[in-house]
């Protein structure tokens, strides 16, 4: 398993040389990893981490999904059930389990971030297998066990110079205060992500927006102290780092709706006597509402629709949302945004961020409006089209109408820590990939093709999420 100094560059000599040349310029830059989902407990206790299984496949959907798809059950590889009923305990047979079934990973990201991970962190050069998995456990349990292998020192050692977890309205951020109080350099902020008192159709809603409203101290049954108790509680994330707001919504649907019609609609949500295209319009309200609401505090708005959530309902009612039955769907945008964009779209000072799951309208919507309204800007490829020739598409697809600085670098969107800095590697191989070709085919300088792969790579992600 030794990773070759060439993977995913040109396999053609004169445009494999000049890629090298411009990865080897980005290939030592800091990490800014502007949205993802790792854990903030980690780095407030900086504690050991407990054992491999519990380190790689426990957190990674990625992982656990394709295992699902192949019958193996999630209670096997001891992902916890809502009920509390029995599931594998020991990770050792956790791990087994997974390298017997390693072969699933053949030509996936997946792959390609657990060798470079289990290569460049632990110094493992054999492949995974049922027959080395008791060899590989071991190697990186010893090392598990140094100081070097907790959080906050591999956190320096992956160059990160800033993580943005994501936490909902209701959370108290109480692993970012701990972080704050502890004088560790790291930064790590929250990201304000609001699905659980935005969305009517999420579990609990009205129970939620109860405790929203005692958290903010304000009336959250009216229009007014709702939208007051979002503009306190984006305060409150602010204070602790967040320089973002996230939402997950199932569409890219938007509306600017007049504050009667809001109060309107918004009172029927509230008896809970509402359709499905009621849930969807007040959804779309309110991501112009926080668009409104950053114009104000500054927070850059990222929009991540186009997902079927939650598509089997088994694994729903077993183990709750995000258990890697999500699938991706058609969207529109260029309809669904225009009430936010003719709201605010014409603002320099905001930054609304549009990720997509249906990569057919990349060409045809995303990199048009974000190669025209100031304030949109065209999110990488995400989930599913996080993989190496998705990622050239991507650029395949955008660049000739939104160029590259209509875009936002990579952020790698991860729960799984040490598969960060592999996946910033693969977008930056990717990235030079393309640019080589630009090269080769006269169409750009290489001059210009580093400075590109350079903002790529750091620059535009630590701008556009101001950090």
């Amino acid at each position: 398993m030794l990773l070759h100094d060439d993977r995913l560059l040109p396999a053609e000599p004169v445009t494999r040389g000049i890629a090298r040349r411009l990865y080897a310029g980005v290939r030592d830059l800091p990490i800014i990893s502007p949205h993802g989902h790792t854990d903030p407990r980690w780095f407030a206790e900086d504690k050991p981490f407990p054992d491999p299984a519990t380190l790689f496949v426990k957190p990674d959907h990625y992982i656990f999904r394709m295992l699902y798809s192949q019958g193996i059950k999630l209670e096997q590889l001891g992902i916890a059930r809502k009920d509390g009923g029995e599931i594998e305990g020991d990770p050792r047979k956790i791990w087994k389990l997974f390298a017997s079934n390693w072969h699933l990973f053949r030509g996936t990201p997946t792959r390609l971030w657990f060798e470079h991970a289990a290569f460049s962190i632990f110094g493992i050069t054999e492949r995974l297998s049922a027959e080395s998995a008791d060899r590989v456990y071991d190697r990186i349990a010893e090392q598990l066990e140094q100081d070097a292998m907790r959080p906050r020192a591999l956190f320096e050692r992956f160059k990160i110079e800033a993580i943005a977890t994501t936490e909902g309205a209701l959370d108290p951020l109480k692993w970012h205060d701990m972080i704050r109080e502890s004088g560790w350099g790291g930064k790590v902020v929250t990201a304000y992500r609001p699905d659980s008192v935005v969305d009517p159709e999420f579990e609990d809603f009205r129970d939620n927006l109860d405790q929203f409203g005692e958290l903010t101290g304000e009336d959250a049954t009216s229009w007014n102290g709702y939208l007051e108790a979002h503009r306190k509680r984006r305060g409150y994330f602010i204070a602790r780092g967040a320089t973002s707001s996230d939402h997950g919504h199932a569409t890219a649907r938007t509306a600017n709706l007049t504050t009667a019609e809001c109060e309107k609609l918004f009172a029927k949500i509230l008896k809970g006597k509402f359709s499905a295209e009621d849930a969807d319009l007040f959804r779309g309200q309110m991501l112009t509402e926080m668009a409104k609401m950053s114009l104000d505090d500054g927070l850059v708005l990222q929009i991540h629709p186009g997902s079927y959530r939650n598509h089997n309902p088994y694994l729903f009612e077993q183990f709750g949302r995000d258990m890697g039955a999500d699938i991706p769907r058609g969207m529109d945008y260029v309809s669904a945004l225009k009430p936010l964009l003719d709201a605010v779209g014409n603002e320099p000072s905001l930054t609304v961020i549009a990720f997509t799951l249906d990569e057919t309208s990349y060409s045809r919507e995303l990199a048009p409006l974000a190669g025209h309204y100031p304030a949109l800007k065209l999110g990488p490829g995400w989930w599913f089209l996080d993989a190496p020739e998705a990622m050239l598409r991507f650029r395949e697809l955008t660049t000739e109408t939104a160029g590259f600085y209509n875009t936002v670098g990579f952020n790698d969107d991860t729960r799984a820590y040490l598969s960060i800095p592999a996946r910033h590697d693969v977008a930056r191989r990717m990235d030079c990939h393309y640019l080589a070709r630009l090269v080769a085919e006269h169409r750009l300088d290489e001059d210009e093709a580093a400075e590109v792969a350079h903002d790529l790579a750091y620059r535009l992600a630590k701008e556009a999420y101001r950090l």
